[in-house]
């Protein structure tokens, strides 16, 4: 076969190389089980080169998935059911799959509906950040349920995080408007007034005398 995939036809051995080398190329062997082999001449570098390309991306693409778990009791408090469901919505962030689990105990395994409404709220929580791929099921003295990433729920929060955070920033505050001097330095200073002193003089008075 020719660099282009072309039929050559049989040559002999001493033959092919040499019409490799004429092309500087390389010539190698495709089909050894084949009778007789098939060889392809080629740039066995390039043709490396774009292979170990093509493995990299390959590998970029297949994204390594873990699916994580979290219990939940059917009695659970609300702390305890703000945590946990907190730790979800982070694995989802991360791309990871979760098993969401109820466990029963006892009593419990006659109301499966507890365990139900448990799983619909961690699933309604963390709707920003995944969907249900598992929908809840009982196995044995457990109830469980599946979520995995939603890319599309992931963009749509970010997009609505980043508008109410640039709707909430503080607006710039206009400048003040300056205020009147206290004395205009080019005005003139009033005159000043003479103080009077009092009159001291003594009027005599008439007393008849």
């Amino acid at each position: 076969m020719g660099p282009d995939g072309a039929q050559i036809g049989i040559k002999p051995l001493p033959v092919a190389p040499i019409m490799a080398r004429d092309l500087e190329l390389d010539l190698v062997e495709v089909a050894d089980k084949a009778n007789p082999p098939v060889c392809r001449i080629m740039d066995y570098g390039k043709y490396k080169y774009e292979a170990a390309q093509r493995a990299k991306e390959s590998r970029k693409k297949s994204t390594n998935v873990v699916v994580k778990e979290m219990k939940y009791r059917p009695k659970i408090g609300a702390g305890d059911f703000d945590t946990k469901t907190r730790k979800v919505e982070h694995f989802l962030a991360e791309g990871h799959k979760v098993k969401v689990t109820i466990m029963f105990r006892g009593r419990e395994m006659q109301h499966p509906d507890l365990g139900r409404k448990i799983l619909d709220n961690v699933a309604e929580a963390v709707a920003h950040q995944g969907r249900i791929e598992a929908y809840p099921r009982l196995d044995g003295r457990n109830m469980t349920m599946v979520l995995g990433p939603d890319k599309k729920a992931q963009a749509a929060a970010e997009r609505k995080r980043q508008t109410d955070g640039a709707e909430s920033s503080p607006e710039s505050s206009p400048e003040s408007s300056p205020t009147a001097p206290l004395a205009r330095p080019d005005a003139a200073a009033p005159a000043p007034v003479a103080a009077t002193e009092p009159d001291l003089t003594e009027t005599p008075v008439d007393t008849g005398a």
